[in-house]
């Protein structure tokens, strides 16, 4: 993979907090970007206890938050409208397109928003 920095989705930020040393070694080292919606799912995952979320609000604070902005608002809308996906998948990458960032997901559903730099992850 080549590049300094990259968004990352979701289901990559919790398989990295449950130590897949995969993808340690694929973010090692990165500028890592976030979605809101990205903080947002994370801080608001069920069962979370207080020590998890200090956790995840350390890992959050070593990774760039991208909140939404008119660019990110427009993509997001024309994306849900050409693929039908759901809002906080189009907002996050409507947040992938707007940063022209590689994007690395677990989510097949992302495949065919052609739009993206997009990185398939396979456990």
């Amino acid at each position: 993979m080549s590049g300094n920095s990259l968004i990352i989705d979701t289901n990559i930020a919790l398989y990295f907090l449950e130590g897949d040393t995969t993808l340690y070694y694929t973010l090692d080292g990165k500028i890592i970007y976030l979605s809101f919606i990205t903080e947002l799912e994370l801080l608001s995952y069920p069962e979370l206890t207080k020590y998890e979320e200090s956790i995840v609000n350390e890992f959050i604070n070593d990774c760039i938050v991208i909140d939404i902005n008119k660019e990110i608002k427009k993509t997001t809308i024309e994306l849900r409208n050409k693929y039908r996906i759901k809002i906080p998948d189009a907002l996050i990458a409507a947040t992938a397109c707007y940063l022209r960032q590689p994007f690395i997901t677990a989510d097949k559903g992302f495949k065919k928003v052609d739009r993206l730099n997009l990185i398939f992850y396979e456990k």
